[in-house]
């Protein structure tokens, strides 16, 4: 009893913030089913981490480790020491991967680096702001919407705010189907929404799957060598898919891997959702910067396809260009589904698909480019 009471003097108004947090991701997650195993685990795990005298987290007496909490045990390694987690997720991801839409439609590659624009304009925009240049870095990698890209940028860049950052970035992932619309809707036209457009992926051979991701391995380390660990990951998840000798292995890594690694990482990244870090004026600035990002990310990618349109016999619908971002698949869905909803019978799926994938690698290469630049 006298430990209860103990624990309930610690706790202050910040933690309750935290717990309300915490129950909103909860919410979100199992009433609107917004990334269920990302926002389930990180809103447990915020409520978890922000209860007083948790063994969750290390206990130190005097400068002595005492006890060692799992949460911050498996920041400490998978995260802070090795960034293992975000890395071996991209196995899975690449194993989802179908990268035929892409190799049918090279081009769609044009609109996933124009889709990264939003970066560029938060790293300006936040250090106009006040934020130093790895801060500034950091927060504007969140507009690729690749939560674990931006782990390793945060990361790798030693940013004073990687809580804030996480959980932004994954949170912006699991709000596509509300923010893209929108923004999608200010920026085209029906005349715009309703371009169809052909698709044929009957000169793509197994052969070429099979290369398309060892070339660009080689490319990415050539042009970024500090995109490799993302982007090599990420190809080689895809090429146990592709290569047609690893069924089984493919499988268990775009299911149980994905799925062990995506839960981990969403109770991990908690770890950072404690109150005193958590709570500041900095964090609504990130929110609003993150939230900057991704809606420029969404207009470069659209803007690129119209620009695009006016050299080109064969248009491209603007929407497409949007599904630029790294959001895999939501943004491709998202625009499908928009395309659906203009004209019943206009299919961007495999279109959106293309540009979603080339998005995958941009972010990716464009993570590694910044963290040569800045380091």
């Amino acid at each position: 009893m006298d430990f209860l009471t103990e624990a309930i003097k610690l706790v202050t108004w910040k933690e309750v913030v935290m717990w309300v947090i915490g129950f909103v991701l909860i919410f979100l997650a199992i009433k609107k089913k917004m990334e269920p195993a990302l926002l389930l685990p990180m809103g447990f795990g915020a409520i978890l981490v922000n209860i007083p005298l948790s063994n969750v987290l290390n206990e130190y007496v005097g400068g002595v480790l005492q006890s060692q909490g799992i949460i911050q045990w498996l920041f400490e390694v998978g995260i802070e020491a090795s960034e293992a987690l975000p890395i071996l997720l991209f196995i899975g991801i690449g194993a989802m991967i179908d990268f035929g839409p892409l190799i049918s439609n090279p081009k769609l590659m044009i609109l996933g680096a124009f889709a990264q624009l939003g970066i560029f304009l938060t790293i300006i925009l936040a250090s106009l702001l006040g934020f130093g240049i790895e801060d500034a870095a950091s927060i504007g990698i969140i507009g690729a919407a690749d939560g674990p890209t931006s782990i390793l940028v945060a990361m790798k860049l030693g940013s004073n705010y990687i809580g804030p950052i996480m959980v932004v970035a994954y949170s912006y992932m699991a709000l596509v189907p509300i923010i893209q619309p929108m923004v999608i809707k200010c920026i085209t036209t029906r005349k715009e929404r309703r371009i169809r457009m052909e698709y044929s992926e009957k000169n793509v051979s197994k052969t070429v799957k099979i290369l398309f991701p060892i070339v660009i391995t080689m490319a990415a380390g050539l042009i970024a060598p500090k995109s490799l660990a993302l982007v090599g990951f990420l190809m080689f998840g895809n090429l146990l898919s592709e290569c047609g000798v690893l069924g089984s292995l493919a499988d268990t890594a775009k299911n149980q891997l994905a799925n062990l690694i995506t839960l981990l990482l969403g109770i991990t990244i908690a770890f950072q959702m404690q109150a005193d870090k958590f709570l500041s004026l900095e964090t609504i600035m990130i929110m609003g910067l993150g939230l900057f990002a991704f809606v420029f990310d969404t207009v470069g990618g659209v803007m690129c396809a119209k620009v695009m349109n006016l050299f080109s016999k064969k248009k491209i619908n603007p929407m497409v260009g949007a599904a630029g971002i790294s959001a895999f698949p939501m943004s491709a869905r998202v625009v499908h589904q928009m395309g659906l909803k203009e004209d019943n019978g206009n299919y961007l799926l495999m279109h959106a698909v293309g540009a979603n994938v080339s998005g995958q690698i941009a972010s990716a290469v464009v993570g590694g480019l910044i963290i040569g630049l800045v380091l």
